[in-house]
């Protein structure tokens, strides 16, 4: 009998992408790196950082897609979301209340 490996969907229907050795976990957040090293590269983003992470009370972690730095001195942080679930928006709104920080959503 032959065994059959079944891989696991994602239940949003995201694709893991990889560029330059990165895993993202959907295509649209592999894009918006593209975007941002095209930024950096034209001197309008500094440098960015992946998966900035935010701890919240109860052991609880929120991770942001992107800390961008920009040329002018703004820093912006950067959530890529395909679907933005009830869990995420209330996960992002502690982050909010706890941070000096706005998250915005792609």
């Amino acid at each position: 009998m032959k065994s059959i490996t079944i891989k696991p969907r994602h239940k949003f229907n995201a694709q893991i992408t990889v560029r330059n050795g990165i895993k993202f976990h959907s295509k649209k957040e592999a894009e918006y790196y593209d975007m941002l090293k095209l930024l950096q590269k034209d001197g309008t983003v500094l440098f960015f950082l992946m998966q900035t992470r935010f701890h919240l009370p109860g052991n609880i972690k929120y991770l942001c897609d992107f800390q961008i730095f920009y040329s002018d001195g703004r820093v912006q942080f950067i959530d890529v979301k395909g679907m933005d679930t009830p869990l995420s928006k209330t996960k992002r709104k502690m982050v909010e209340q706890l941070y000096p920080v706005r998250i915005d959503i792609r």
